[in-house]
């Protein structure tokens, strides 16, 4: 069974809806990675898997089972004793997830209290060891320092073992490699990767980098304007892609000896004026009339889905012509 099971999940704003639907299932030692313009739910599904989300927006619909357990409609005294123990969050800015009036050992240390019954000694040793499993030099030291006397590969580190210092079933890593150079995103991605196969932590790692999604993964769930329009296996997805939107976003990706970007033409559409239909087919090249009824997402194999009412000539396309990832 799936740590995490997600069905039918829907955040509305007022009577705006965020996110429509959303169904995915996390497996213990496996990453799903999350990708998606900005915009499109991918952040809004890891605050409501934490139960972070702020009104007026809220839970409208569905369901968020951990091993078995309903979160949703659960109180926030309720939440906090699984948020941080059971699931956590590493945020896409370690600089402003660290309180800068504090030491990092306290922070880790603090986390470590709030959900294991060790006195104020243990957790601090247990924070040192932590430092030190995530890589940081010389963790004592590290220890007593502040945010702004580390670098920002080291702080988003720190954030990694605030994370993970009560070992989580479910991690959800939101852009934790965005605001890296390309050694640091590597570090990073050696080191979550390291984490999951110790523990079997379940990862949701959200990105807008398809390279670090495409090497940390297992599955790909590709979110467009609020819902999931492809998902399966990392390989098959982004090799051969069966929705024109992941096509396309593979198809502006850099690559050697090109001479210019390709792009995506037009913009996502609001979702207070959300249109007819396929959501994706105003900025389509393959849409047709029935792209005018909205397409589900349905299965092309046992692993893998799409939302498209071309699927299958968009993934013999893709199969014939390539991409940038084969």
């Amino acid at each position: 069974m799936a740590i995490l099971e997600v069905r039918d999940l829907e955040v509305s704003f007022g009577p705006v809806k965020i996110l429509r639907g959303v169904s995915f299932d996390l497996n213990a030692g496996e990453t799903l990675g999350v990708v998606g313009e900005s915009g499109c739910g991918k952040s809004m599904t890891g605050f409501a898997l934490m139960g972070m989300i702020q009104a007026p927006g809220r839970v409208t619909g569905g369901s968020i089972k951990l091993e078995g357990k309903e979160l949703v409609g659960l109180s926030e005294r309720d939440y906090r004793e699984i948020r941080g123990s059971e699931i956590a969050l590493v945020m896409q800015d370690p600089f402003t997830s660290l309180n800068p009036m504090m030491r990092v050992g306290d922070q880790i240390a603090e986390a470590i209290q709030l959900h294991q019954p060790l006195n104020k000694q243990q957790a601090r040793q247990r924070a040192i060891e932590m430092i030190g499993e995530v890589g940081v030099p010389s963790p004592e030291s590290s220890a007593r320092k502040y945010p702004h006397q580390l670098s920002g590969g080291q702080r988003q580190r720190i954030v990694i073992a605030i994370a993970f210092a009560c070992r989580p079933k479910v991690l959800i890593a939101d852009e934790p490699t965005t605001a890296l150079d390309v050694t640091l995103q590597a570090q990073i991605l050696r080191l979550l990767r390291d984490l999951e196969e110790k523990d079997k932590t379940a990862i949701m790692f959200i990105s807008h980098d398809i390279g670090a999604i495409g090497a940390i993964s297992h599955r790909v769930a590709v979110f467009y304007a609020g819902e999931i329009v492809e998902v399966g296996n990392t390989a098959d997805v982004l090799r051969h892609p069966a929705m024109p939107y992941t096509k396309a976003l593979l198809g502006a990706l850099p690559s050697v000896g090109a001479t210019r970007l390709e792009s995506i033409s037009g913009q996502p559409p609001l979702f207070s004026n959300m249109p007819e239909g396929c959501k994706f087919a105003p900025r389509c090249e393959y849409r047709v009339d029935k792209c005018d009824q909205e397409p589900h997402l349905l299965p092309l194999d046992p692993t893998r889905q799409a939302a498209c009412w071309r699927k299958e000539e968009i993934l013999q396309l893709s199969e014939t012509v390539g991409t940038k990832h084969e």
